[in-house]
C-alpha cells in the first residue's frame, strides 16, 4: 500500500469543492413546482429552497373558504420543497459519480 500524495488529494478536493459550489449556483437558478387542488394552488420554488411565486386559482379566492385555501397552499408549499430537495439530491448524486478522490471506493467497482 502507498502513501497517499497529500497535495494531490488536497487539489482533487479543492476541485471537489469547487464543483459542489457551481452545482449550488445553479440549482438555485432552477425552478420547481408544486400544486395542490388539482391545481388550483401552484407555488414555484428553486433548488436553494427560496419559495418565489404562490399562484392561486380566482375562483379558489372567491369561494372566500379561508381554511381552504390555507390547506392548499400549505400543501403546494410542501409538494414544491419536496420537489426542489429531490431535484437536489438527484443533481449531487449524479455529480458525485465523476468526483473520486484517492482511497476512495469507486462505487461501480465494488460487486
Amino acid at each position: 500500500m502507498t502513501n497517499p500524495d497529500f497535495a494531490d488529494l488536497f487539489q482533487k478536493a479543492q476541485q471537489a469543492q469547487q464543483k459542489i459550489a457551481e452545482l449550488q449556483r445553479e440549482l438555485a437558478q432552477r425552478r420547481v413546482e408544486g400544486e395542490s387542488g388539482g391545481g388550483m394552488v401552484t407555488v414555484v420554488a428553486t433548488g436553494a429552497l427560496r419559495i418565489l411565486e404562490i399562484r392561486i386559482e380566482p375562483s379558489l379566492l372567491e369561494s372566500g373558504d379561508a381554511s381552504m385555501i390555507q390547506d392548499l397552499t400549505a400543501a403546494a408549499v410542501n409538494a414544491a420543497l419536496t420537489n426542489a430537495q429531490r431535484m437536489v439530491q438527484e443533481e449531487f448524486q449524479r455529480a458525485s459519480i465523476g468526483i473520486q478522490l484517492p482511497g476512495s471506493i469507486d462505487p461501480g467497482s465494488a460487486q
